[in-house]
């Protein structure tokens, strides 16, 4: 998205935050394809074939960002909120996919349960874990994860929803990766 839309968007939010009703009407238009794109960033590598799923994830994002608070900063932190959102999403369906193959009940999930695989589902769960526990211990480059991986933000654009340096952005990414593939690639404790 350009500067002018970037600034576009952050007018409506902050126009949708002080009542104004009908800026949400012009924004979402707006933020549609980018939401789009970021859950199609995390259905990649999945079976062919599934945009409805990629919709309904997009779908059930705008509901809950819909329905949050809208004490929205800007552009930066709607998609920073968004990614969060959608992390939750794709993790709390991959924990439910996981009870199920244990043994657990039936559970009404909004997407179709064809969309991850049970290795992708556990995998995705293993990330969530390690991630909460490393955002305990750097909250800040937890976050720089979060917007690149489960946001599919740029480096760019992570560094200006932080309101970070470029270099800072990497730096953190850099060690980021380090400890949480050291945190994965430990056995589970049992």
């Amino acid at each position: 998205m350009n500067r002018e839309g970037n600034e576009s968007v952050t007018q409506l939010l902050l126009a949708w935050r002080e009542g104004d009703g009908a800026a949400l009407d012009r924004l979402m238009p707006i933020v549609y394809a980018e939401l789009h794109r970021l859950a199609h960033f995390h259905m990649q590598g999945e079976r062919e074939g599934h945009l409805l799923q990629t919709t309904a994830l997009v779908h059930e994002a705008y509901v809950r960002l819909i329905g949050q608070a809208r004490d929205w900063q800007g552009r930066g932190h709607f998609f920073a909120v968004a990614a969060q959102v959608m992390r939750r999403i794709l993790v709390d369906f991959a924990r439910r996919r996981g009870a199920e193959k244990r043994g657990g009940g039936a559970v009404v999930v909004p997407l179709d349960e064809a969309t991850f695989s049970i290795e992708r589902a556990d995998e995705l769960v293993r990330l969530d874990d390690a991630l909460d526990a490393f955002a305990r211990i750097d909250a800040r480059k937890a976050k720089v994860v979060e917007l690149r991986f489960f946001g599919g933000l740029s480096i760019e654009d992570t560094a200006n929803a932080l309101d970070l340096s470029h270099a800072t952005v990497e730096r953190d990414l850099k060690f980021a990766r380090a400890w949480l593939q050291r945190e994965m690639g430990a056995a589970p404790a049992g």
